[in-house]
């Protein structure tokens, strides 16, 4: 077990930020609301504590660039972008886009939600098989997650695909419901009779 600590040097250098637009946002926080923030610069707060890393964890195993505050807000939005049809009509696909979106804005606060146009299987030239005892097309997940890294764009937090054909990781595999990578997020919807994914 690991415990991280940062001096209040590294806080302040990773949080405050000179960018005008961050800092007339800032400014307009109330007294109660600069007090919280000012809080989080003292390493000895109760407020915020010293994180502690189990083993195996996450950040140990799959190290990241150290990103400061300005680049996260310039990197907050996140991107639909749906493969192939949702529904059986546009009206239908509409909709299930819009459930998503509503989703996404809920559990992902003061990040934007942004629709990208939707794709044709066949533009993502991915790899696909027709399973033998169901007759479905299913696409090869892994393919998706690379195109989507093609897709990213610049000021993307992540971009996350929908698509109701069925996904596989491998040959081996009958099929997966989703999968991540690197801020890439690819999954099968599925919709029951209370309409939901």
């Amino acid at each position: 077990m690991q415990i991280v600590r940062h001096s209040e040097q590294t806080l302040k250098t990773a949080l405050i930020s000179k960018n005008p637009v961050l800092v007339s946002q800032y400014e307009k926080l109330d007294a109660g609301e600069q007090r919280l923030m000012n809080e989080a610069f003292q390493p000895a707060s109760d407020l915020f504590g010293p994180i502690t890393l189990h083993s195996p964890d996450w950040i140990t195993s799959h190290p990241e660039a150290p990103q400061d505050f300005e680049q996260f807000f310039n990197k907050r939005s996140i991107y639909i972008q749906s493969i192939g049809s949702l529904g059986n009509t546009r009206l239908i696909s509409e909709e299930y886009i819009k459930w998503l979106t509503g989703y996404c804005k809920a559990y992902s606060y003061g990040l934007r939600v942004k629709l990208l146009e939707p794709v044709p299987v066949s533009a993502t030239r991915c790899s696909f098989r027709v399973k033998e005892n169901t007759q479905n097309l299913q696409i090869h997940v892994g393919d998706i997650l690379k195109f989507l890294k093609k897709k990213k764009p610049e000021n993307a937090f992540c971009i996350v695909e929908i698509t109701m054909i069925d996904l596989y990781p491998r040959d081996s595999w009958n099929f997966v419901s989703g999968q991540a990578s690197d801020r890439c997020f690819t999954g099968q919807g599925k919709v029951d009779s209370r309409k939901r994914f």
